[in-house]
């Protein structure tokens, strides 16, 4: 139940910082907001070129990403450790 629960709050928060960055590409132009928007990547080379403005957004992102990656290995070494074989 921990490793759901922090599974799903870290991906609620990826989701909100990821679309802070989408808001700077907009606020930057309407092409970087579409591009970040439709095309697959094109995001981190937007938070590469302007980094001193979605770096905050970027890295809470980032450990987000982790707390996600952990709530997972919680919730399936739980999900194991309580299987019968």
């Amino acid at each position: 139940m921990l490793g759901t629960a922090l599974s799903v709050l870290a991906g609620i928060g990826m989701l909100i910082f990821g679309i802070q960055i989408l808001i700077t590409a907009f606020k930057t132009s309407i092409g970087w907001g579409l591009a970040s928007l439709l095309i697959p990547f094109v995001i981190l080379v937007f938070v590469a070129k302007h980094w001193q403005e979605t770096k905050t957004p970027f890295l809470r992102s980032l450990i987000a990403f982790v707390v996600a990656m952990v709530g997972t290995a919680i919730s399936v070494f739980g999900a194991m450790s309580g299987a019968t074989p």
